[in-house]
């Protein structure tokens, strides 16, 4: 049965519901919107092995300023409870309230676009922007039902975990396309979400979760050849789209 047509005009009379249901001062104070950026994106860069997000790395991944990560940094830290564990100079690691709230984001986040994707017919460039919008004010009450509507799905469109409702995140061992050794058949596990233009050219060339790819040999300067599923043909691509695609070696067996 074909998903329901109902469009962005659908999506904006949600979110006034959602922000009925949620308003930002419910929320604790200190699950502000900035906040919990913050705290999802040390999540992200800190990876399974929970390493600390630099300054640096967090103003990138942001679009912030270091000296306004630094500030909010100390901010954070000195909350009662402390939301993370800063060092001057060594970064930030999330304590246990902090990642509990960011894995609550990023449930929220992963949930969303899903539903975006599955039900609302946005295409898997679009949904991060919407997602990112909506992810602070979505009640628990609305997040069991998204997950129940759509089956408590384990990816989101781009192939990245979504939390269990328990806090559990699996860890995958995962690796960059653009590192991956040559001739050795690998899966793609997962796509950044980060650049819609980017994602549009990895659905021009079928590079999406679940397809095989192998990277044949030759120079890897700028540039490397893959072949792609079942195409008789490789196709190029540059470091930087082949860095923003992560795979695990082996054939397609199930990324769970």
């Amino acid at each position: 049965m074909s998903s329901p047509n109902f469009g962005p005009a659908c999506l904006r009379a949600a979110a006034s519901v959602l922000l009925d249901l949620v308003p930002p001062g419910a929320r604790g104070p200190y699950n502000t919107e900035p906040v919990d950026d913050y705290l999802k994106a040390i999540l992200e860069l800190g990876g399974a092995q929970e390493e600390r997000a630099t300054s640096n790395a967090l103003a990138r991944h942001l679009g912030v300023r270091a000296a306004s990560v630094t500030e909010m940094l100390q901010k954070l830290a000195a909350q009662k409870p402390a939301l993370v564990k800063y060092e001057k100079h060594h970064g930030a690691r999330l304590t246990a309230t902090g990642k509990k709230r960011a894995l609550e984001v990023l449930r929220h986040h992963r949930l969303l676009e899903r539903f975006l994707h599955d039900f609302l017919d946005y295409s898997w460039d679009e949904v991060h922007d919407e997602a990112e919008r909506l992810e602070h004010f979505i009640s628990q009450r609305f997040e069991d039902r998204i997950a129940a509507k759509l089956g408590d799905p384990e990816t989101d469109p781009h192939g990245h975990p979504i939390p269990e409702r328990s806090g559990a995140f699996p860890a995958r061992k995962e690796m960059l396309l653009s590192r991956c050794a040559c001739g050795v058949p690998a899966v793609i596990s997962s796509v950044s979400d980060r650049d819609p233009t980017a994602l549009r050219e990895m659905a021009r060339l079928g590079l999406k979760p679940g397809v095989a790819v192998t990277v044949e040999t030759g120079t890897r300067n700028a540039s490397l050849r893959v072949r792609v599923g079942d195409r008789a043909d490789s196709v190029r691509l540059s470091q930087a789209l082949a860095s923003a695609i992560s795979v695990i070696a082996g054939p397609p067996a199930g990324l769970g």
